[in-house]
């Protein structure tokens, strides 16, 4: 949520707080704030409750300039947010703090510090580290900050200056991830790379507990026991390269190997299919919902199809699927029964806002969000929502999103079920513990990573490919195809494989690539006759196939065997081996995994 940059410097830093936090808008924010020192010794400050572009505005109007500075966007806690409360926090107009994280022990440390005499002028508990650090400071900002971080309780990210101690920054993590940029006769600061993307490549991860003080030449690092220490300066040459990816080289293959955590961490509070699970009321909601509408765009909208096979087969409930920017362009007929559930990764997609506003004035008044950012506009916008926990997603190709917007459309399609036809205790349990399985079973496919690699490289020298599917396994393949274009762009189609004579199978040759989801369902029969269509015509068949389906290597047929058939759920673990075939055959041809050319991760524009 809240975002961290800072800088010391010999040139004016404003622009590159501001640009710092631009690039953070992305965690969600309602205030926003830069506070710098100029060349002569004045701080000034700026402050907003709503976008960073108003904060922008407001330094142009009154020329705000400095030589160090630290800039914040803040996600209210302790305070509404309002302008008052947001950061940057000052203490007797000499220290300037912001703070990322909650303080456990701030109702304490208050009422010590205002029994001491300090008046407080904000709701927030980052007020109290600010007066800590001035009740501590004694001309050495280092010190002053590693004596009162011992005191807070919590998790922190903090970044501090004091008024008489120009080209001086100082910072502390204790729960929260800090980052230190490196530069010439410059120094930064931040609670992600990306925020100095631009700025420098070269940056230390902090560790827990570190204090750091930052001057023009110079960076100190103490440790938690207060040694002073070095740590590992690392090389990021690109905005992709971003910190804490650790092994992986891009975000779009760090963000596929956390799927299985992101899974867990959507499922972690759910111990039974209760209605509350999406909001207060949901109940009443749901008892007078005939049908659903789902919108939304791109990979959300092939989560929204796969969904309509479990709701209308499990749940028994109709359910339309559009893609939003047809929807609000065409004249519809509305059912105010209907509940429409709009479906975004960031929440602020720009035609699944005006899908669903468009659905506010044909009268639906029964709305849901199935969303990754809790403070986005859709969420806000809705009467119910659920949040997908999947942690922040940089790569523009989704994946992590993906999965676990099918895991929550899952538990409400068995919500709706127990709700309308009141399942028996037995069933519940069992979707329960398929729901808890998945994270391990998901661990399997990804163990499959080798194989497809191999893949991959074959794939490399190609210009197109088809994706073959059936019954809920179509969208899999929708979504497969899509991700192969969107990052190696290789022209890739999908289709239902039942569908091939009807034109598709003209395309097929020796040198097309044929891409087959083969669960062991009840449609397996079907697909190998599409199989073997296919391979009369000389066409090189890939199939990812369920270990039980019989579907075995032989000439122009490559089989790569899945774990386990997954029931109703496999297509969350189908959809994987697709998201790495992508990947590998983007980085074999050399592409810009994480940032496709033209596209862009959220689509805020018409």
């Amino acid at each position: 949520m809240c975002g961290i940059v800072g800088a010391v410097a010999k040139r004016n830093i404003v622009p590159v707080l501001v640009e710092g936090l631009r690039r953070l808008e992305y965690r969600g924010y309602d205030s926003c704030g830069v506070a710098a020192i100029d060349g002569n010794g004045v701080a000034r400050c700026a402050r907003s409750v709503l976008r960073v572009a108003d904060l922008e505005r407001q330094i142009r109007d009154t020329k705000l300039l400095g030589e160090t500075g630290i800039a914040h966007t803040r996600w209210a806690t302790h305070g509404a947010p309002v302008t008052h409360n947001a950061h940057p926090i000052f203490s007797h107009n000499m220290i300037a703090l912001v703070h990322n994280g909650i303080i456990e022990n701030y109702a304490a440390l208050r009422k010590s510090l205002r029994a001491s005499g300090y008046k407080f002028v904000t709701q927030t508990d980052s007020e109290v580290i600010a007066h800590l650090i001035y009740s501590v400071y004694r001309d050495d900002l280092f010190s002053a900050v590693r004596e009162a971080v011992k005191l807070l309780h919590g998790a922190y990210a903090i970044a501090v200056f004091s008024k008489n101690q120009p080209h001086r920054l100082c910072c502390a993590r204790g729960g929260s991830p800090l980052v230190v940029g490196l530069g010439e006769h410059e120094h930064f600061l931040a609670s992600d790379t990306l925020a100095l993307a631009g700025s420098t490549n070269r940056f230390i991860f902090l560790k827990e507990g570190d204090v750091v003080e930052l001057t023009l030449d110079s960076v100190r690092i103490a440790s938690r026991n207060g040694e002073l220490v070095q740590r590992l300066v690392h090389t990021v040459n690109t905005y992709s390269d971003a910190v804490e990816l650790g092994p992986y080289r891009h975000f779009m293959k760090k963000e596929i190997f956390e799927q299985p955590q992101a899974i867990a961490d959507t499922i972690a509070h759910i111990d039974a299919f209760d209605p509350e699970l999406f909001g207060t009321g949901a109940s009443d909601v749901f008892k007078e919902t005939d049908s659903l509408l789902i919108l939304a765009c791109g990979t959300s909208y092939y989560s929204g199809l796969t969904a309509k096979y479990w709701l209308e087969s499990i749940a028994k409930i109709p359910t339309q699927v559009e893609i939003a920017s047809e929807y609000r362009y065409r004249d519809s007929v509305p059912n105010h029964r209907s509940l429409v559930v709009v479906i975004s990764q960031s929440g602020e997609t720009a035609d699944t806002l005006a899908g669903l506003k468009h659905a506010h004035a044909l009268g639906h008044s029964n709305t849901m969000a199935i969303c990754n950012v809790e403070s986005s506009t859709i969420v806000r916008l809705t009467t119910l929502r659920f949040l997908t926990h999947a942690g922040t997603e940089i790569g523009v190709a989704s994946t992590k999103s993906f999965t676990t917007q099918l895991v929550a459309l899952f538990v409400l399609t068995v919500t709706l079920k127990w709700l309308r036809s009141n399942t028996d205790a037995g069933l519940q349990t069992q979707y329960l513990k398929q729901l808890r399985h998945l994270p391990a079973a998901l661990n399997s496919v990804l163990a499959l990573e080798p194989q497809i690699i191999a893949w991959a490289k074959a794939f490399s020298h190609k210009e197109n490919a088809l994706f073959l599917g059936r019954g809920m396994h179509y969208p899999i393949a929708l979504e497969g195809a899509l991700k192969l274009k969107e990052t190696s762009y290789i022209h890739a189609e999908a289709y239902p494989a039942g569908e091939l004579k009807h034109g598709p199978l003209a395309l097929v040759t020796k040198a097309m690539p044929v891409v087959t989801v083969a669960p062991n369902d009840i449609l397996l029969e079907k697909l190998k006759a599409n199989i073997q269509e296919v391979r009369a015509r000389g066409g090189q068949l890939y199939v990812f196939a369920d270990a039980d389906t019989r579907i075995v290597n032989d000439e122009g047929l490559h089989v790569i065997r899945m774990p386990e058939h997954y029931g109703l759920l496999s297509p969350i673990l189908h959809v994987v081996p697709l998201q790495l075939l992508a990947y590998h055959t983007a980085c074999a041809r050399g592409t810009d995994v994480d940032k496709p050319r033209n596209l862009a991760k959220s689509v805020t524009v018409e």
